[in-house]
């Protein structure tokens, strides 16, 4: 097959051009190595940034040294008692150290280098340090929150109470809640935020437990409607809920552990079995019967919470 001048040209070898080739054979070896490619900076060497100002330089070096002895950071470090945060920042103020160094022997770029280094190292101490911090503030914000939460329901507590002249009892329940508010605020104070929000979160639950059922009170005297009985057993799950959170939140506790008897857990136990019966004529669409037997759960659940000491109406 004849063969195309694209294809005999593929084909044949490379050479160099004539005049290149005479160049480089009359070219002495001293002159080669200009041929050579250059060679790469040494590690650690920055051909491509400039040195550092001198005088900007001596501004890092002061800003950096406030960094790690005086700016929050620091203190943040110093609070949190974090032994890899304490470790991060023995380790930048040697760094700073060696800037300084550098900087007084005219070592511009290496004080540059080990001024950034210090400065990671602190900051990557604070990050460490943080946590406890954030862990702290935001537990605050929460007790702060729940707090906000109980005196709100406790106040629509009082308020019902005082509309409906209700039972000695009744102010009893308000009486108590005031109390766990004032327990859970001591116990914040004293720095046991943990402690206070728990207290708090069963206060809110009582607060509820009473408000759910003196409204239900309302229901029962028509002056309040459901739309249709599947909305009535929606109203009853809620506030049956609420009693089964608030009894198992009293049972948690050590105190309401200790004081459970027999007949706190039987009630327990009943309700649960109510609820479940409940739950299975909501299935097949008797609501009737479901609101029924949830009714019977909340009751044997107010008996079990009262036996633990707290008077809840209903």
């Amino acid at each position: 097959m004849t063969r195309t001048p694209h294809a005999e040209q593929k084909s044949r070898p490379w050479r160099w051009p004539r005049a290149a080739a005479l160049l480089l054979c009359g070219m002495g070896a001293g002159s080669a190595v200009l041929a050579q490619p250059a060679l790469a900076p040494s590690r650690g060497a920055h051909p491509d940034q400039p040195v550092p100002d001198k005088k900007q330089l001596e501004q890092r070096l002061a800003s950096v040294g406030f960094l790690l002895e005086k700016s929050s950071a620091a203190r943040q470090i110093e609070a949190s008692g974090d032994a890899g945060a304490l470790e991060r920042r023995a380790r930048a103020r040697e760094s700073y150290q060696r800037a300084q160094q550098a900087f007084q022997a005219e070592d511009l770029a290496k004080a540059s280098r080990l001024l950034a280094e210090a400065s990671a190292l602190m900051m990557e101490g604070a990050r460490i340090a943080a946590p406890a911090q954030v862990t702290g503030e935001k537990q605050r914000a929460d007790f702060e929150a729940r707090l906000a939460s109980v005196k709100a329901l406790l106040a629509a507590d009082q308020r019902i109470i005082a509309e409906k002249h209700a039972a000695p009892e009744a102010a009893e329940t308000s009486r108590i809640i005031g109390n766990m508010i004032a327990e859970a605020t001591g116990l914040a104070a004293a720095g046991k935020l943990p402690e206070g929000r728990a207290l708090l979160d069963r206060a809110y639950l009582v607060a509820r437990a009473a408000l759910s059922s003196m409204r239900r009170g309302d229901t029962l005297t028509r002056s309040v409607h459901f739309a249709n009985k599947q909305e009535e057993y929606r109203y009853e799950i809620a506030r049956n809920d609420t009693h089964r959170t608030l009894i198992h939140s009293l049972l948690a506790d050590q105190r309401g552990a200790q004081a459970a008897g027999g007949a706190a857990r039987e009630s327990v136990e009943t309700a649960a079995r109510r609820r479940n019966e409940a739950e299975r004529g909501a299935a097949a669409g008797d609501y009737a019967a479901a609101i029924e037997q949830l009714e019977q759960s909340t009751r044997e659940l107010l008996r079990a919470i009262r036996g633990l000491g707290i008077f809840v109406p209903g």
